[in-house]
């Protein structure tokens, strides 16, 4: 049994992996870091695990750490993560890392888009970006991962086929992207109360959210060209769940049917995304509590542009959920171990 410990084990993402890890064959919950919450029991925090998982939740303590894991997930604030996985990684853990911090190729965009000084930037090099279907074979010997985060996995997954296949023009497209309310974590914030997002939408981080500067990396990557796009995510009455509509003008001629076969073939083989058939576009509820990702595609003849639809649980693919996926790969389980969940639709 792979010992595992979980930093940050009782914000929403940290549970998630907790409670997917509680019934994973191949590994053993040695460590559950809490620094609000040390010295209780996560199942009285989070009471949908008791009898299931009843371990006390301890203080960060580096040392401790290290005797009791192999591998560790931090999931952090972004900026806190920083400041411990360099000393994990010296005590020769394996990390996968869920906030924003290692998951740049360039301090200086992260630095730029996060407003603050990174303070491991030796650690870029080293780490590899955690997103299955575009960097497998790097994941396979990571000693580092940095988890992608909820909007940009939805969107770069939901782009990758059409930029990759030069089939869309990178000059600018479009991302109008909506997700639930865990998407923005467990802390007390007002924007964030029951009556202040029920009933209603809002746009927030408009042209200055950090994750654009994250898709920009890949889909740069992907076109094998610098890439500005724009971004605009929406704040939605949902518990979790992430919908992004992306619209990228054509530079050829193409169908509705080509352009989904041209998806299609992109992710053959691949177990969690599901490329809807021509003509059918997904919805949040069908792959809500659930790894997978769901993509539809049209085509609007009259402008030559692609649409492309793409759903997650922003809490599942988008976070926790990608992240034992990672960590199956890494340590050699069949990628789906723990993570083989029918969503829930209701």
């Amino acid at each position: 049994m792979v010992r595992v410990g979980v930093l940050g084990a009782t914000g929403y993402a940290g549970v998630e992996v907790c409670r997917l890890l509680s019934g994973h064959k191949g590994v053993e919950l040695t460590f559950l870091g809490s620094h609000s919450y040390g010295g209780q029991k996560i199942s009285d925090i989070y009471t949908n695990l008791r009898g299931i998982l009843d371990k006390e939740c301890e203080e960060i303590d580096i040392d401790v750490i290290a005797k009791k894991c192999d591998l560790v997930f931090t999931a952090l604030p972004h900026g806190a993560s920083k400041e411990v996985i360099p000393a994990l990684y010296e005590k020769g853990l394996t990390i996968i890392d869920l906030s924003g911090d290692f998951r740049y190729n360039d301090a200086k965009v992260y630095e730029q888009w996060y407003g603050q000084t990174h303070t491991a930037p030796e650690l870029l090099d080293i780490s590899v970006y955690g997103m299955p279907e575009l960097y497998r074979e790097k994941i396979k010997s990571a000693k580092l991962v940095g988890n992608p985060g909820c909007y940009t996995t939805c969107s770069i997954l939901g782009l990758a086929p059409a930029v990759a296949s030069k089939a869309v023009d990178t000059k600018n497209i479009i991302i109008d992207a909506k997700s639930g309310v865990t998407g923005a974590g467990r802390g007390a914030k007002i924007p964030n109360l029951y009556c202040e997002v029920n009933e209603t939408m809002k746009a927030y981080g408009v042209a200055t959210h950090k994750h654009t500067s994250e898709i920009e990396q890949e889909i740069s990557i992907l076109a094998g060209e610098e890439v500005r796009l724009s971004f605009t995510p929406h704040l939605i009455p949902l518990n979790r769940g992430i919908l992004s509509t992306m619209y990228a003008n054509l530079k050829k001629d193409i169908t509705t049917e080509e352009l989904c076969d041209i998806y299609k073939e992109f992710y053959k083989g691949e177990r969690f995304v599901r490329v809807m058939p021509s003509g059918v576009l997904p919805e949040v509820k069908n792959v809500a509590g659930s790894n997978f990702i769901d993509i539809g595609v049209a085509v609007d003849k009259r402008l030559q542009r692609a649409i492309i639809v793409s759903c997650i649980d922003n809490l599942l693919k988008g976070a926790a959920g990608q992240a034992v996926q990672n960590m199956n790969i890494m340590l050699g389980f069949d990628e789906d171990t723990g993570i083989d969940m029918v969503p829930a639709y209701l």
